[in-house]
């Protein structure tokens, strides 16, 4: 599995699991909301700035972002 499409479906899971609409997840994070969709969907890969202000908004450290697209990554090896 691609890495940016590990990431884009570890953030869709945690935007879901915050109970958040792309829209709000982009307005918390400060990023357009098309953004967000290309990410999730692994079109479009987010900068380091970007990563942190997702996570920021999600409320969880981006290193445990990270964290998670290596274990999915690692159980689709």
């Amino acid at each position: 599995m691609d890495p940016g499409v590990a990431f884009g479906q570890v953030l869709r899971a945690l935007r879901r699991d915050a109970g958040l609409s792309q829209e709000q997840l982009a307005f918390a994070a400060e990023i357009e909301r098309n953004f967000v969709s290309l990410i999730e969907r692994g079109v479009n890969q987010p900068s380091i700035r970007v990563i942190f202000k997702l996570a920021q908004a999600l409320g969880l450290p981006p290193s445990k972002m990270i964290f998670l697209v290596e274990e999915k990554l690692e159980s689709s090896a």
